[in-house]
């Protein structure tokens, strides 16, 4: 009985694991940046479009996630409204669309990538429309 006791008091007096910042942890880093590579190709092809239901679903199953790994709902939103998280995000998926050969003016390059995406099934085609 006193063992017992011991144990239930030292993992009471065990701290929680220590969070990584949100903006590192790794899924929630993926999954927003597969959006704002999503977003950008919506904004540069012409016959591609957002779906924007799915996205505000998973949106909300990231934030559902985040919650789960402890992370406090004031965290939460205070990242997902920062304006410099935003922008390194879509630094982050400019850099990985250059690196597939789209940038600013060439449309018909994020439509190929768009379409490969929505081909592929993957979670920015996912997100995403053809309108051809």
């Amino acid at each position: 009985m006193l063992r017992t006791f011991t144990i239930a008091l030292t993992l009471a007096a065990t701290p929680a694991l220590a969070l990584v910042p949100i903006n590192e942890e790794p899924v929630i880093h993926e999954k927003l940046l597969m959006g704002f590579i999503g977003d950008a190709i919506a904004d540069n092809c012409p016959t591609i479009e957002p779906r924007n239901l799915r996205a505000l679903g998973e949106l909300n199953n990231l934030r559902d996630y985040a919650l789960k790994q402890g992370y406090e709902a004031g965290v939460v939103r205070e990242f997902v409204t920062s304006k410099e998280e935003k922008a390194k995000f879509k630094a982050e998926a400019a850099e990985w669309l250059k690196a597939k050969g789209a940038e600013p003016g060439n449309a018909e390059a994020y439509c190929q990538i768009g379409e490969a995406e929505i081909a592929k099934e993957s979670l920015i085609g996912y997100l995403l429309r053809s309108k051809k």
